[in-house]
């Protein structure tokens, strides 16, 4: 039984659908989406430990995380919801759909594949628990700060999300240290016996590195009646780079699991 309770948003009506995020993430990178899904289905936006709103911890095994995700099903008695995870939230829908498959109805993985990644993001969280927040009087102040550091002004911006304001100063609401000392386990993928047999739908960017072809064994194996489709011209984050042909992706796959 998992200890966290984890933070979420809620809108529409009808089946359920959850919707997980990726590292560095949180519930409102996804409200987009989640608005064009509001006539179809009860969606579920979660906040995964470490991130958002949700509570904090030091460990961040995808056991771990999947079993919040499930203990969070149970707690609202979400009858076999579809699970979407994107990246981070990816693997964690991939081990709860495998490891307790009677509660998932069907299963969306967002560019991300059942295998060991790099970490790619270790300076990035170096730089940000580097950043003397004592000295930040602004957003602007810390993205000037972090510009040496992480040149990359988009992903800078995304990181600079997890920084708000409070009566004392600017504090970051993601887990920084736990990332830190987590961020190998979370490029890993634990080895799980089983499959996951529901409708499965696997969405890569075509100029994303995440899902290669060589990575399609393995995805056929443990997702057996998956398919794999490709956004062209869309990197890591192509729901938000390429929102409509996502959606098309989407609603083609969930259009004949609502009628099961």
């Amino acid at each position: 039984m998992s200890d966290i309770t984890l933070a979420f948003e809620r809108s529409g009506s009808g089946p359920p659908l959850i919707i997980l995020h990726g590292l560095f993430g949180s519930s409102t990178n996804w409200g987009s989406i989640a608005q064009c899904l509001t006539k179809s289905y009860s969606v579920h936006r979660i906040d995964l430990r470490n991130h958002g709103a949700s509570p904090w911890h030091d460990t961040m095994d995808y056991l771990d995380m999947a079993d919040d995700v499930k203990q969070f099903i149970e707690q609202h008695q979400l009858e076999n919801p579809i699970l979407l995870g994107h990246s981070m939230g990816g693997k964690v829908a991939m081990v709860l759909a495998v490891r307790y498959p009677i509660l998932v109805k069907a299963l969306v993985v967002v560019d991300i594949a059942p295998v060991v990644t790099d970490t790619p993001h270790t300076s990035a969280v170096r730089a940000l628990r580097n950043l003397n927040l004592a000295a930040v009087r602004s957003r602007r102040d810390a993205e000037v700060a972090l510009s040496f550091d992480i040149p990359d002004a988009s992903l800078r911006r995304f990181l600079l999300q997890n920084l708000i304001r409070r009566e004392t100063g600017y504090v970051w609401r993601i887990n920084l240290r736990a990332l830190a000392d987590n961020m190998t386990m979370l490029a890993d993928f634990p080895v799980l016996p089983g499959c996951y047999s529901g409708p499965t739908l696997f969405v890569r960017g075509g100029d994303s590195k995440y899902v290669q072809s060589k990575h399609e064994s393995v995805i056929r194996k443990m997702f057996p009646s998956s398919v794999i489709r490709t956004i062209v011209r869309a990197g890591h984050w192509l729901h938000a780079e390429k929102p409509r042909e996502f959606l098309h992706e989407l609603e083609r796959f969930l259009t004949p699991v609502d009628k099961d």
